[in-house]
């Protein structure tokens, strides 16, 4: 047996036989004697929980008391023409699959065959000439700037014709 081997075996029993041996728990057995003394005979019961009957709120698609009516003005509305209606027989363009919100103009191209806007939306750039189409409501270009490009949807106006509706998209600076 090597001696560094030797003298770790002894410091290690010296200092096992140091934590033991020692009945030094007076202390110890005074408190928890203390608190027995304390300790109620018997215990209470646990309360009764009474249950109450369940309340279902009905009201919650009706309006505010808090905010003020709103007037509708039927006479201003706008009502759809017979004349307008979606091509149901045109193949429909890749971009009228996404919304119209989710493209926003960032530059423009001309060269020899015209003027194209460049929109971002739907996972990349894209090139778009006066005529195509984007957007789920038959959105057609009609117009491009260096601004801005034009668009014309057609939506249903709720009473069974249809509705021309003009939206712009801006150009987006610093994108």
């Amino acid at each position: 047996m090597s001696p560094i081997r030797c003298l770790s075996m002894v410091v290690s029993l010296v200092v096992l036989a140091g934590c033991g041996g020692g009945d030094d728990f007076g202390d110890l057995d005074a408190y928890l004697d203390e608190m027995r003394l304390r300790a109620p005979d018997k215990i209470e019961p646990t309360p009764t929980i009474r249950s109450y009957p369940t309340f279902t709120y009905n009201a919650a698609n009706l309006r505010s008391p808090f905010s003020p009516q709103v007037r509708i003005d039927l006479s201003g509305q706008k009502h759809g023409s017979s004349n307008v209606e979606p091509d149901p027989d045109r193949i429909k363009q890749y971009l009228e699959g996404f919304n119209i919100e989710q493209f926003e103009m960032v530059g423009t191209i001309s060269n020899a065959a015209g003027s194209f806007a460049l929109l971002r939306g739907a996972g990349g750039v894209h090139r778009l000439k006066v005529g195509d189409y984007l957007g789920r409501n038959d959105g057609r270009i009609v117009a491009i700037s260096g601004s801005q490009v034009d668009v014309v949807e057609i939506v249903p106006d709720g009473e069974g014709a249809w509705l021309e509706r003009p939206r712009t998209l801006p150009l987006k600076e610093h994108s």
